[in-house]
């Protein structure tokens, strides 16, 4: 079920892609010979409209849009793609880039609006489902960091000799901690992967700033639950929360890229198409919100990696376009061909690596 789930994730993000191209390039008069669902060999053409045809094809992973001339060469029909203003060449290089933003805010705003884990308000805890504490940090060197507590697990319930704590109230979970003195606590959580485990701690005074004599575990605690917003506040915050996650994508790119070049970059954050697909599997056994959320993310990624300048990515493309612009001249087909051959090898390369790093964190 994840393996079709994972498919299917992954053709709705690529078709997107490609139907931004293929709305700019009608819009700017370019001749589309082909829109296709899946990869080639073809297995029936489904019509033709437009001088365009629609075909389905027996590879199942995505889509793709044949435009006229866009490899070099057909310059002498005025529909070509390297025949029209470079400025329709760009924006049609950069549509695809922009439908798969749009998709991830298309995303987010239905998962707000279908309701996702979140913290709450003491408000909205009555008209909330799933509820339940979550530790939201914890505190390095911390009675609870010791005992293997993480970012993200759900306290499921506390005890204490014939005392125990049960709830979703972060007040009520601090005071009793504080009230065992000091005695091993018994905390059984959850974790993000959905195993629980029992973890005894034992509470520690001087953690809590200010309060010195409270005894505590070294977690910060949330409630967590599921409200659904109404669908003019989904559209806003998802608004919001789509900004957010673009400029932490971006950070996190240059992060990586950058390390890339300085010999420090970590494999560990990023993962390939096995660790995307663990991803999406998890979320979708959480929710129709944790999946529409993920699938967003990943949409959002997809987007600021075509963005890169590497030849064979839409970047590397609209590179060339902008030498073409500077130099006022078309760059010869066979090195473009040769160029964007090299960059395909070096994705290659990184994706096979990326998944090898994926398996090895599987079996480890």
């Amino acid at each position: 079920m994840t393996a079709l789930i994972f498919i299917v994730v992954i053709v709705a993000l690529i078709v997107v892609h490609e139907f931004g191209h293929f709305v700019a390039a009608k819009l700017s008069g370019m001749r589309v010979d082909e829109f296709g669902l899946g990869y080639p060999p073809r297995a029936l053409t489904i019509g033709k409209w437009g001088g365009t045809e629609y075909t389905l094809n027996w590879l199942p992973f995505g889509g793709f849009v044949k435009i006229y001339g866009e490899d070099g060469g057909e310059l002498k029909d005025s529909r070509a793609f390297g025949a029209r203003p470079r400025v329709l060449q760009a924006l049609v290089l950069v549509a695809g880039i922009a439908m798969n933003l749009v998709f991830a805010y298309a995303l987010i705003t239905g998962a707000l609006a279908s309701g996702t884990p979140r913290a709450l308000a003491p408000d909205e805890v009555a008209h909330a489902s799933d509820v339940h504490l979550a530790v939201a940090s914890v505190l390095p060197g911390s009675p609870a960091a010791r005992a293997g507590v993480a970012t993200g697990d759900v306290i499921l319930s506390a005890d204490e000799n014939h005392t125990s704590f049960s709830g979703a109230d972060p007040a009520q979970f601090s005071a009793f901690v504080n009230q065992t003195g000091g005695a091993t606590v018994s905390l059984l959580v959850r974790d993000t992967n959905g195993n629980e485990e029992t973890l005894p701690i034992h509470p520690a005074a001087g953690l809590v700033p200010g309060n010195p004599s409270r005894y505590a575990l070294g977690v910060e605690v949330a409630t967590i639950g599921i409200v659904p917003l109404s669908l003019r506040d989904a559209i806003t915050q998802g608004a919001a929360l789509t900004w957010g996650a673009t400029i932490l994508t971006v950070q996190g790119l240059w992060h990586f890229f950058s390390g890339v070049f300085t010999f420090s970059a970590s494999l560990s954050q990023v993962s390939g198409p096995i660790g995307i697909a663990g991803i999406v599997g998890n979320a979708s056994a959480q929710g129709l919100g944790d999946l529409l959320s993920i699938v967003a993310i990943i949409s959002i990624n997809l987007a600021l990696i075509n963005l890169i300048p590497i030849p064979a990515l839409d970047g590397g493309r609209l590179l060339f376009v902008l030498i073409e612009g500077v130099v006022r001249r078309p760059i010869k087909p066979s090195v473009a061909r040769a160029i964007n051959t090299v960059g395909f090898v070096f994705l290659i390369i990184l994706m096979l690596v990326v998944s090898a790093h994926d398996i090895a964190k599987l079996i480890s």
